[in-house]
C-alpha cells in the first residue's frame, strides 16, 4: 500500500499561488462551518439575503453573535443595509436548498432582490423590519451593536445582539441544545455539506 504523500505550503508559497487556489485553501482549511443566510432590508424598503460562513459565537449573556464582512473598498449591500437600518437576520436552512444559497453569493445590483432571484421567499415576523427566509429551518432576529474595523486586513467584524429565536420544536431538547441534524453548512467558497449528529456528552469535570 503507498504511503500518502503529505502536502506542506509555507507561508511564502502560499502568499505567491493564483489567487482563487489562495483563497479556497484558506478558506476550507479553517474549517467546516454553518451556513447562514444574512436578510437585511435598505432604508428605502429594499430587500436583501446573502450567504456568510462566518458566524461567530461572542457569548450568551447577553447574546450575541459577530460575523466577518470583507472589506467596504467596493459595496457592500448588507453591511450597508445593517449600518443603516440596525437589524437583520441570520437564518439556517436545509441540505436540499445548498444551490438556492449558494446563488445569493452573486453580485447583483443593488435594486435587485436575491430572494426573488434565487427563489427564496421573504417572511415578516412580529416587529422585526429584517426580512426572514421564510425556507429557513431555524431563525434568528438582530440588532446591531458594534463594528469594529480590523486593521490587520481590512475585514470588518459586525456583532449583533439576538432579539428572538424562532425554531421548530422537534430541534430543541430541553437542556437547550439545538439539534443541527441536516442543517447545510459549507467548507470553503463553493463546497457544501450537511450536519450529521453523533453524540451528546456529560459536562466534563476533572
Amino acid at each position: 500500500m503507498q504511503k500518502e504523500q503529505i502536502l506542506t505550503f509555507s507561508k511564502e508559497e502560499i502568499l505567491e499561488s493564483e489567487q482563487r487556489f489562495r483563497a479556497k485553501l484558506i478558506n476550507s482549511v479553517a474549517g467546516i462551518r454553518q451556513v447562514s443566510l444574512i436578510g437585511t432590508k435598505s432604508k428605502d424598503g429594499q430587500e436583501n439575503v446573502a450567504i456568510f460562513n462566518s458566524l461567530i459565537h461572542l457569548g450568551s449573556h447577553p447574546p450575541l453573535f459577530g460575523f466577518i464582512s470583507r472589506p467596504d473598498s467596493v459595496e457592500r449591500d448588507t453591511l450597508e443595509n445593517i449600518r443603516e437600518t440596525e437589524y437583520y437576520t441570520i437564518n439556517y436552512v436545509n441540505e436540499t436548498l445548498a444551490s438556492h444559497s449558494h446563488q445569493t453569493s452573486a453580485r447583483y445590483p443593488k435594486d435587485t432582490s436575491e430572494f426573488e432571484v434565487v427563489g427564496f421567499s421573504p417572511e415578516y415576523v412580529n416587529n422585526c423590519i429584517a426580512p426572514f427566509v421564510k425556507e429557513a429551518e431555524i431563525k434568528i432576529e438582530m440588532k446591531l451593536q458594534q463594528i469594529l474595523n480590523l486593521e490587520i486586513n481590512n475585514t470588518i467584524l459586525v456583532i449583533g445582539s439576538v432579539e428572538a429565536i424562532h425554531i421548530p420544536s422537534t430541534r430543541l431538547s430541553e437542556d437547550g441544545l439545538v439539534k443541527g441534524d441536516g442543517l447545510l453548512l459549507s467548507g470553503g467558497l463553493d463546497a457544501y455539506y450537511k450536519g450529521v449528529f453523533l453524540e451528546q456528552l456529560p459536562y466534563a469535570k476533572p
